[in-house]
Protein backbone atom coordinates (compact mmCIF):
# COMPACT_ATOMS: atom_id res chain seq x y z
CA UNK A 1 0.00 0.00 0.00
CA UNK A 2 1.05 3.24 -1.35
CA UNK A 3 2.15 5.69 1.47
CA UNK A 4 -0.23 8.47 1.05
CA UNK A 5 -3.54 5.68 0.81
CA UNK A 6 -5.51 4.88 3.50
CA UNK A 7 -6.94 1.88 4.58
CA UNK A 8 -10.66 2.09 5.60
CA UNK A 9 -11.92 -0.24 7.54
CA UNK A 10 -15.96 0.37 6.61
CA UNK A 11 -16.22 -1.84 10.05
CA UNK A 12 -15.08 0.42 12.00
CA UNK A 13 -17.01 3.74 11.48
CA UNK A 14 -19.93 4.87 13.46
CA UNK A 15 -22.73 6.81 10.93
CA UNK A 16 -25.42 9.10 11.95
CA UNK A 17 -27.38 8.49 8.49
CA UNK A 18 -29.29 11.53 6.28
CA UNK A 19 -32.74 11.97 7.95
CA UNK A 20 -31.60 11.02 11.72
CA UNK A 21 -31.45 13.08 14.69
CA UNK A 22 -29.95 12.75 17.87
CA UNK A 23 -28.92 14.55 21.15
CA UNK A 24 -26.21 14.25 23.84
CA UNK A 25 -23.11 12.86 23.45
CA UNK A 26 -21.08 10.72 21.19
CA UNK A 27 -17.62 9.10 21.92
CA UNK A 28 -15.78 6.85 19.49
CA UNK A 29 -12.44 5.56 19.48
CA UNK A 30 -12.77 5.06 15.48
CA UNK A 31 -14.08 7.16 12.60
CA UNK A 32 -17.48 8.97 12.28
CA UNK A 33 -19.71 10.33 9.57
CA UNK A 34 -22.44 12.30 10.30
CA UNK A 35 -25.32 12.88 7.26
CA UNK A 36 -28.34 13.82 9.92
CA UNK A 37 -28.49 15.66 12.78
CA UNK A 38 -26.43 16.38 15.64
CA UNK A 39 -26.63 18.02 18.58
CA UNK A 40 -24.50 17.83 21.46
CA UNK A 41 -20.58 16.70 22.08
CA UNK A 42 -18.59 14.69 19.91
CA UNK A 43 -15.04 13.31 20.90
CA UNK A 44 -13.22 10.68 18.54
CA UNK A 45 -10.04 9.45 18.36
CA UNK A 46 -10.38 8.92 14.96
CA UNK A 47 -11.13 11.29 11.80
CA UNK A 48 -14.92 12.71 11.70
CA UNK A 49 -16.89 13.38 8.00
CA UNK A 50 -19.38 15.79 8.14
CA UNK A 51 -21.93 15.47 5.18
CA UNK A 52 -23.36 17.73 2.87
CA UNK A 53 -26.47 17.17 4.16
CA UNK A 54 -25.24 17.32 8.16
CA UNK A 55 -26.09 19.66 10.73
CA UNK A 56 -24.17 20.07 13.69
CA UNK A 57 -24.77 22.23 16.68
CA UNK A 58 -22.10 21.33 19.57
CA UNK A 59 -18.63 20.56 19.78
CA UNK A 60 -15.91 18.82 18.27
CA UNK A 61 -12.88 16.73 18.93
CA UNK A 62 -11.45 14.82 16.76
CA UNK A 63 -8.21 13.23 15.17
CA UNK A 64 -8.72 14.75 11.26
CA UNK A 65 -12.00 16.39 10.21
CA UNK A 66 -13.52 16.86 6.62
CA UNK A 67 -16.44 19.40 6.75
CA UNK A 68 -19.38 19.50 3.63
CA UNK A 69 -22.22 20.28 6.06
CA UNK A 70 -23.17 22.87 8.89
CA UNK A 71 -21.79 23.03 12.12
CA UNK A 72 -22.08 25.68 14.61
CA UNK A 73 -19.88 25.20 17.91
CA UNK A 74 -15.93 25.06 18.75
CA UNK A 75 -14.11 22.43 16.78
CA UNK A 76 -10.22 20.85 18.72
CA UNK A 77 -8.61 18.66 15.96
CA UNK A 78 -5.55 17.48 15.92
CA UNK A 79 -4.23 17.01 12.72
CA UNK A 80 -6.00 18.73 9.80
CA UNK A 81 -9.52 20.41 9.55
CA UNK A 82 -10.51 20.58 6.16
CA UNK A 83 -13.64 22.61 4.91
CA UNK A 84 -14.50 22.24 1.86
CA UNK A 85 -16.49 23.87 -1.29
CA UNK A 86 -19.99 24.99 0.81
CA UNK A 87 -19.76 24.28 4.01
CA UNK A 88 -20.48 26.34 7.06
CA UNK A 89 -18.52 26.68 10.63
CA UNK A 90 -19.88 29.26 13.10
CA UNK A 91 -17.45 28.62 15.69
CA UNK A 92 -14.03 28.80 16.69
CA UNK A 93 -11.22 26.23 15.88
CA UNK A 94 -8.35 25.31 17.23
CA UNK A 95 -6.22 22.86 14.85
CA UNK A 96 -2.86 21.89 14.15
CA UNK A 97 -3.46 22.03 10.30
CA UNK A 98 -6.19 24.28 7.94
CA UNK A 99 -6.90 23.62 4.82
CA UNK A 100 -9.94 25.69 3.00
CA UNK A 101 -11.34 25.76 0.17
CA UNK A 102 -12.90 28.60 -2.24
CA UNK A 103 -16.60 28.53 -1.67
CA UNK A 104 -16.38 27.65 2.07
CA UNK A 105 -17.74 29.73 4.91
CA UNK A 106 -15.79 30.41 8.48
CA UNK A 107 -17.25 32.59 10.58
CA UNK A 108 -15.12 32.44 14.13
CA UNK A 109 -11.81 32.25 14.77
CA UNK A 110 -8.89 29.77 14.57
CA UNK A 111 -6.11 29.50 17.07
CA UNK A 112 -3.23 26.98 15.84
CA UNK A 113 -2.14 24.31 18.40
CA UNK A 114 0.45 21.81 18.30
CA UNK A 115 0.00 17.40 18.54
CA UNK A 116 0.36 17.47 22.32
CA UNK A 117 -2.11 19.81 23.11
CA UNK A 118 -4.35 18.28 21.30
CA UNK A 119 -3.64 14.96 22.71
CA UNK A 120 -4.32 16.68 26.06
CA UNK A 121 -7.63 18.10 25.04
CA UNK A 122 -8.96 14.93 23.90
CA UNK A 123 -7.51 13.11 27.02
CA UNK A 124 -9.41 16.06 28.93
CA UNK A 125 -12.63 15.75 26.99
CA UNK A 126 -13.14 11.73 27.24
CA UNK A 127 -12.07 12.22 30.93
CA UNK A 128 -14.78 14.58 31.44
CA UNK A 129 -17.70 12.31 29.57
CA UNK A 130 -16.94 9.32 31.82
CA UNK A 131 -14.47 7.42 29.49
CA UNK A 132 -12.07 4.38 30.48
CA UNK A 133 -8.43 5.61 31.00
CA UNK A 134 -6.21 4.07 28.64
CA UNK A 135 -5.10 0.55 29.29
CA UNK A 136 -8.57 0.64 31.90
CA UNK A 137 -12.15 -1.38 30.31
CA UNK A 138 -15.58 0.13 31.49
CA UNK A 139 -15.98 -2.83 34.02
CA UNK A 140 -12.64 -1.40 35.81
CA UNK A 141 -13.15 2.23 35.56
CA UNK A 142 -17.01 1.54 37.55
CA UNK A 143 -15.35 -0.46 40.17
CA UNK A 144 -12.40 2.31 40.85
CA UNK A 145 -15.62 4.79 40.91
CA UNK A 146 -17.75 2.67 43.04
CA UNK A 147 -14.43 2.62 45.85
CA UNK A 148 -14.43 6.14 46.06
Amino acid sequence: MAKNELHVDFNEISRLSAGTSLKGTMVSSSDIRIDGRFEGKIITEGKILIGESSVIKGDVIARSADVWGKIEGDLTIGDVLSLKDGCSLTGNAEVVKLSVEIGSSFNGSCKMISAGDFDAKLKAGKEAEGMPKQGQDAGQQAASQHRK
